[in-house]
């Protein structure tokens, strides 16, 4: 399954990994990776302009406050997320063999 044109060249690279680790296949599935993904991609815009013009900016008072993207930076961030929470990934690692796991 191909990764939707319009995601960055990023999110297109995590649609790709994703899909081949989970094997994800449904409508639903396929969806809630879409939305996560715009999600990223929308954080990371936030991020690059947060970057290039700086945490603060000056208000028509020439007051300093803080950048207007910084709640949406943070809301997509969560949003992507929860969008991998609501896949309900199994993220742990498959031990190679039998035995305890390493660290413990």
């Amino acid at each position: 399954m191909r990764a939707p044109k319009h995601l960055s060249k990023e999110a297109k690279k995590i649609w790709r990994e994703i899909i081949t680790e989970y094997a994800i296949d449904d409508i639903a599935g396929l969806k809630i990776l879409r939305v996560a993904l715009e999600a990223f991609d929308r954080a990371q815009a936030a991020r690059e302009t947060i970057d290039r013009e700086g945490m603060t900016v000056l208000d028509k008072f020439n007051q300093t406050k803080s950048h207007p993207l910084l709640p949406i930076e943070r809301d997509s961030r969560a949003a992507f997320l929860s969008g991998l929470k609501a896949l309900n990934l199994d993220i742990e690692p498959l031990n190679p063999g039998p035995g305890r796991p390493s660290g413990r």
